[in-house]
């Protein structure tokens, strides 16, 4: 069996390796603390830097800002670049609505031009044949008066004046 002291002893070596270790990590936790200490106060001494040569700046630049009046040529020019922004939307709205305008136009004139088609080939009444209206025509042509064409052709005075609008004679 081992004797007492060497496990007493084993156990005070390992005591003080472990006391050993702790202040060992310790003394390096400390290290690193500092380090990170030193480089937090760093950075907070170059934020102040920097956000007192930020302030500075402003204050210069709004000082500058304050002395600069403009002369009259600036502020027509100024004007004049408010005034073509905010016209020129509206430019191109009206080119729009004058294009649309123009095909509207255009739609408009076929249609009218197809209805004033199909008018003419509209069919005569039933009543009026094509001998009737080569006779109103020719009665017409010669000054009688389209109660008497009516008359003697036997056709309604709607009818006769109807065949002289055709033919385009009244």
């Amino acid at each position: 069996m081992i004797p007492i002291e060497y496990i007493l002893i084993a156990i005070g070596v390992i005591i003080l390796y472990i006391i050993y270790y702790i202040f060992a990590k310790d003394a390096q936790l400390t290290r690193n603390i500092r380090a990170v200490a030193s480089a937090v106060e760093d950075t907070n001494r170059q934020i102040y830097m920097i956000e007192k040569k930020l302030y500075e700046l402003d204050k210069k630049s709004s000082v500058s800002d304050t002395k600069r009046i403009m002369n009259d040529d600036e502020i027509y020019e100024e004007i004049e670049r408010s005034v073509f922004d905010m016209i020129n939307p509206v430019k191109s709205n009206i080119r729009v609505i004058e294009q649309n305008l123009s095909d509207l136009s255009v739609a408009v004139d076929s249609r009218l031009s197809n209805l004033e088609g199909g008018i003419r080939q509209i069919s005569l009444p039933s009543s009026v044949h094509g001998n009737d209206d080569s006779k109103i025509t020719s009665l017409f042509k010669q000054g009688i008066d389209v109660d008497t064409i009516s008359k003697e052709l036997h056709l309604s005075k709607a009818e006769v004046e109807f065949v002289l609008k055709i033919n385009q004679l009244r």
